[in-house]
């Protein structure tokens, strides 16, 4: 396979799953806002830091409010990771990988990006936002469904494979991140009410509630939620589960080579060192010390792929 149809899948998929994870982020934050009694503008600042598009914000804007924050993630093409400039982005790697995809999945990603240029045309009203959102949601779950329907489980599927779940596991470990750290710097919150409800969104953006449910019963705090969503091999979302078919698809690149590539490597390394363990060493390490450490081999793993495969050869 050549270097830049990798890329172009790889980032394709990317691009996919960073649309559809910023419109659960917005969801997340807006569900998180709503339980606050003053100050809601401040936890949008928390939202776009956890997105990482923070200081490009400030650069177009000279404050943080809700409506400008959400019209950045959502629609700004001034901001490449809004929904609307990753589902363009998917859809033009799509183009240039056109003949490693199946015509289901071509029709779907290009349904997309039609849907959400009807949809983000303008500014969507508060009203109108979890409709558009949940549009969105669905559109890019569809290009998922037609991904695992018809495409031949060869190196093109591991590659679109690989940009799904590093991208998910960043986003999930971003999502805690929002919660843990940013929202609730102070003490005396976490256990209250107000903590539980909050708890209780991070498992509504990531669409694990139900799972959580069926596991743990009503009764729960943020020790077992934690737990679910960052060493739970069964949730589709969890650190653990995305890193687990990361190795998979990496194994299945590697030929049955008895030496491993780098990428490999890494992805051993984190699942020895990171997610071997029980969620009260995680809590003890520190649940923020823990997701930075996360997020920044994650991003050594993007790296080594480039590396590894050869994207701009």
């Amino acid at each position: 396979m050549l270097g830049k149809t990798a890329n172009g899948l790889f980032w394709m998929y990317r691009y996919l799953e960073r649309a559809e994870n910023t419109a659960r982020m917005i969801d997340a934050g807006q569900r998180i806002a709503l339980t606050r009694l003053k100050d809601h503008d401040d936890e949008w600042t928390s939202v776009l830091q956890s997105a990482g598009v923070y200081d490009t914000f400030l650069e177009h804007h000279d404050s943080v409010t809700k409506e400008s924050a959400i019209d950045w993630l959502l629609r700004s093409k001034d901001n490449p990771s809004s929904v609307f400039s990753c589902i363009a982005a998917a859809r033009h790697n799509a183009r240039l990988v056109r003949t490693a995809l199946t015509g289901e999945v071509w029709e779907a990603v290009n349904a997309a990006f039609m849907a959400a240029k009807e949809d983000l045309a303008r500014k969507v009203s508060e009203r109108d936002l979890p409709g558009v959102l949940r549009k969105l949601r669905q559109h890019t779950s569809l290009v998922r469904g037609m991904t695992h329907g018809t495409m031949l489980r060869n190196e093109n599927y591991d590659f679109a494979r690989l940009g799904t779940f590093l991208e998910r596991a960043d986003n999930t470990a971003r999502i805690l991140d929002v919660k843990y750290y940013v929202l609730l710097p102070s003490s005396r919150a976490v256990g209250s009410s107000l903590d539980n409800v909050q708890w209780e969104n991070i498992l509504r953006s990531v669409s694990a509630r139900g799972g959580f449910r069926m596991e743990y019963g009503a009764v729960s705090g943020p020790m077992e939620i934690a737990e679910f969503l960052v060493l739970d091999k069964r949730m589709p979302r969890s650190l653990a589960f995305c890193i687990s078919k990361m190795r998979d698809n990496l194994r299945y690149l590697n030929g049955g080579s008895l030496t491993l590539m780098p990428t490999l490597q890494k992805v051993d390394h984190v699942q020895r060192t990171y997610l071997s363990h029980d969620i009260n060493a995680v809590f003890d390490y520190g649940l923020h010390e823990f997701i930075q450490k996360i997020l920044n081999e994650l991003n050594g793993i993007a790296l080594q792929i480039e590396i590894d495969f050869r994207f701009y050869k």
